[in-house]
């Protein structure tokens, strides 16, 4: 029995294609595609493919979730709903995880572990993953299992961009979610694809300003861990740092745009738990964002954000009036605070913007029209200047 997290990896191809990440031809679903079934109290899982490719699988906690990654491999048709009528799937996600790889998560009711696990190929030049789980208690399961170091793969190469005392201005805008990780859903609209084509237009408004130049964290429908999104904007240069967003409320009703910032303890309930519910989308990479830190560099962060904390403020009030002034359309409290992990850079100012509630079919319509969206651009645009040109005002007062 399988009793460590388990990491396997088939390679069809050459050492240097797979560690030069080179992989190009993609595999797709075939035969019965992908089905699960019961075994007992266990459950066997089979995925039915037109090649072999590279592949891994390991399993997480909290909740019991089995993760399945494949160099390149199309989801299109698989049937989610047959795989989730299943008794005990809570969930089943499958998506782009990063470019050339693609993710399975599985979500169970109860702790599992995996009893086996292999790809054999198949008559028809394909190839068959099979796998065996079986029930666990949760201590045995939380001893057994874990993400492996790569959970990651490689970071993306992040853009390299000379010293930028030259007067250019870098904007690093971060569309919210992506990949496998679609964020909200309202009517047909996703969170992911609505906020990267809002962060295509943005940048087109921003890039019309001389001396601006804008970074995208992602330029496609692409998962990229919290901690990457933060790592590519500095490795940019960034002078600020956009996260886009647009939410939906399980219960209530609420409209209109909010900018957040960070803060330890959230400005509400509510705040709260956006917070953790765009947070757990890391849960998806296997990534533990609570790294061990010694003292010297918690003191350093802290010294840092002493200095980059009260400009993110000042630049989510100038985001705040920047928006009401072009469209009307701000929250009731459009200034609040929350613990997001993608706005902890301790050296760059931040702000997180939610657009709108796709829960709000007010907010879901203006933020689907295009000429909607054009006014919130400039709004943000205008915001992004008026505080540049007051945060250089106030860092030359105290230059003097």
């Amino acid at each position: 029995m399988i009793r460590v997290f388990l990491t396997l990896v088939l390679v069809a191809w050459s050492t240097g294609a797979w560690a030069q990440g080179q992989l190009s031809a993609l595999a797709r679903l075939s035969g019965d595609g992908v089905t699960l079934e019961e075994r007992g109290e266990g459950y066997d899982l089979a995925i039915e493919m037109t090649r072999s490719v590279p592949w891994r699988v390991f399993s997480l906690a909290d909740p019991a979730r089995l993760v399945v990654d494949f160099a390149e491999l199309d989801w299109s048709a698989i049937d989610e709903d047959a795989i989730t009528s299943v008794p005990g799937v809570a969930a089943l996600r499958t998506g782009l995880f990063r470019p050339g790889w693609s993710r399975m998560v599985l979500t169970l009711e109860a702790p599992f572990l995996v009893d086996a696990a292999g790809m054999r190929g198949t008559q028809d030049a394909g190839a068959r993953v099979a796998l065996t789980l079986v029930p666990t208690d949760a201590a045995t399961f939380a001893e057994a299992v874990g993400a492996p170091e790569s959970a990651v793969f490689d970071l993306a190469q992040p853009p390299r961009f000379k010293g930028h005392d030259d007067g250019r201005f870098i904007v690093v805008l971060d569309p919210g979610h992506g990949g496998i990780d679609p964020g909200a859903e309202r009517e047909g609209v996703r969170e992911a694809d609505l906020m990267l084509t809002f962060a295509r237009e943005l940048k087109d408004v921003l890039l019309r300003q001389d001396g601006i130049e804008v970074v995208l964290t992602r330029d496609e429908d692409v998962f990229v861990p919290l901690e990457e999104r933060v790592s590519l904007a500095r490795a940019a240069g960034a002078d600020i740092f956009l996260s886009l967003h647009a939410d939906a409320l399980a219960e209530g009703r609420a409209n209109g745009a909010t900018v957040y910032t960070l803060a330890e303890e959230a400005t509400d309930i509510a705040s709260q738990t956006l917070a953790e519910r765009h947070d757990r989308a890391d849960l998806l990479a296997g990534v533990d964002l609570e790294e061990t830190e010694d003292s010297v560099a918690l003191v350093l962060m802290d010294l840092a954000r002493t200095e980059t904390q009260p400009r993110s403020e000042k630049l989510a009030d100038a985001l705040v009036d920047g928006i009401r002034d072009a469209t009307g359309a701000t929250y009731k409290t459009p200034r609040l605070k929350a613990g997001f992990s993608v706005l902890k850079a301790p050296d760059i100012p931040s702000a997180l913007i939610e657009l709108g509630f796709l829960s709000s079919r007010r907010d879901r319509e203006k933020m689907t029209d295009p000429a909607w969206r054009l006014k919130a651009a400039e709004g943000i645009r205008d915001g992004i200047l008026t505080w540049s040109l007051e945060d250089e005002a106030a860092r030359d007062r105290l230059r003097r």
